[in-house]
């Protein structure tokens, strides 16, 4: 069997664990560990405060700080009311494409490495290698907080790290933050037909909504010159508005999900401030009625973009791997960041579109995953050689 086939049944394997960011991930991460265990690796898993989830941290090569580290993660986005043509967890190969919920987004670099997990091992490697694979990517990078700050504590910051998102394993260098927030709106129930007597949290979160619109416009204004992102502003979006339950009770709570994307210090601070002034209006307003109301928002996770920068030995790696020329940005954001915030040079290349990311019948190519097995079985020689 060749790697690329040893790659694709792992990839089958991964499809089947439901690890959407609302569930468990632990026994995909045990499944993993026990792939890695055998090959040599050594194990450390790094479970959630609650124990409920859980960050898969696994070395081959000479122990220490340095090396080269290959991160990804293990949550995907749900399925429910998406319009799938087949089982989301379970994979199907047509058409030299593999369907099944994560192989884009990100499964498919996580089982490449799992595949070539043995070919690093097999090699006496001049430097250490990692696979990092984390929890909750997609609702805060909160798996790739707790990693990065683990790192830097024990002094095991890599040299090097490429992030394998699906990028169409083309060079990435650059994108913009993500800071992801929930308001909470609590007032007074009431019956409908005295809407003065309660406090209407649909309602003032419907205005808190119509303000951070009107900020999005105005982050229009913030482009930085020469800016390589599209768009080339900050933007900001609005992912859920809850409220209320039947057509004649005035709703007694309410909570909006929202996201900005920030581009350079200072843009969420931007936001932030109008907003939270705003809602101080909105509390002020509706404590008249009822006391005890209240608005607050809480922080699900602010994840720093990944700048590009003149001097960047992941880039350089990769391109010199690769054969590529150039590097370009994105406007999706990763865990890369956080890796460049503990101070390590990293890169995103990865197989899959992320024009399927997040959606009904999402896939990733079989040419894309052969292109995803070079580039590791090239590492591996690069580290072999020293």
């Amino acid at each position: 069997m060749s790697r690329l086939d040893d790659t694709i049944a792992h990839l089958a394997r991964l499809v089947a664990f439901p690890t959407v960011s609302s569930d468990s991930n632990l026994a995909m991460i045990a499944h993993m560990a026990g792939i890695l265990s055998e090959a040599g690796a050594r194990i450390d898993v790094q479970p959630n405060g609650e124990g409920t989830k859980a960050n898969l941290f696994a070395s081959l090569g000479p122990e220490g700080p340095g090396g080269i580290l290959l991160s990804g993660h293990s949550d995907v986005v749900p399925v429910a009311d998406q319009p799938w043509t087949s089982d989301p967890f379970e994979m199907v190969a047509r058409d030299g494409r593999l369907y099944g919920r994560g192989t884009c987004d990100m499964k498919g670099f996580l089982a490449a490495c799992l595949a070539l997990a043995p070919v690093f091992a097999a090699k006496p490697l001049s430097r250490p290698l990692h696979f990092a694979f984390t929890y909750d990517e997609e609702t805060g990078c909160i798996g790739g907080q707790h990693l990065a700050h683990v790192l830097k504590d024990r002094g095991l910051v890599p040299e090097i790290c490429i992030v394998g998102e699906p990028t169409m394993m083309g060079l990435i260098d650059g994108h913009k933050g993500c800071n992801e927030y929930t308001t909470r709106f609590t007032g007074l129930e009431g019956h409908g037909s005295a809407p003065e007597r309660g406090v209407n949290c649909a309602e003032h979160a419907s205005r808190y909504v119509m303000h951070l619109l009107e900020l999005r416009e105005a982050l229009k204004t913030r482009a930085p010159e020469d800016s390589p992102f599209e768009p080339p502003w900050p933007t900001l979006n609005i992912g859920r508005i809850a409220a209320g339950q039947i057509h004649n009770v005035i709703p007694g709570t309410a909570e909006v999900f929202w996201e900005m994307r920030p581009i350079r210090d200072g843009d969420a601070a931007f936001v932030l401030v109008s907003a939270d002034a705003f809602a101080q209006r909105l509390q002020d307003e509706m404590r008249q009625v009822f006391p005890g109301a209240e608005v607050a928002r809480d922080t699900v996770g602010e994840v720093r973009g990944l700048l590009p920068t003149r001097a960047n030995r992941a880039r350089d790696l990769v391109a010199r791997l690769t054969g590529a020329n150039r590097a370009g940005v994105v406007s999706f954001g990763t865990e890369a960041g956080l890796f460049q915030e503990i101070g390590t040079d990293t890169v995103i290349c990865g197989p899959g579109d992320i024009a399927q990311a997040h959606k009904p019948d999402e896939f990733v190519s079989v040419d894309q995953l052969g292109q995803c097995v070079a580039l590791l079985e090239a590492l591996a020689d690069h580290l072999h050689r020293g």
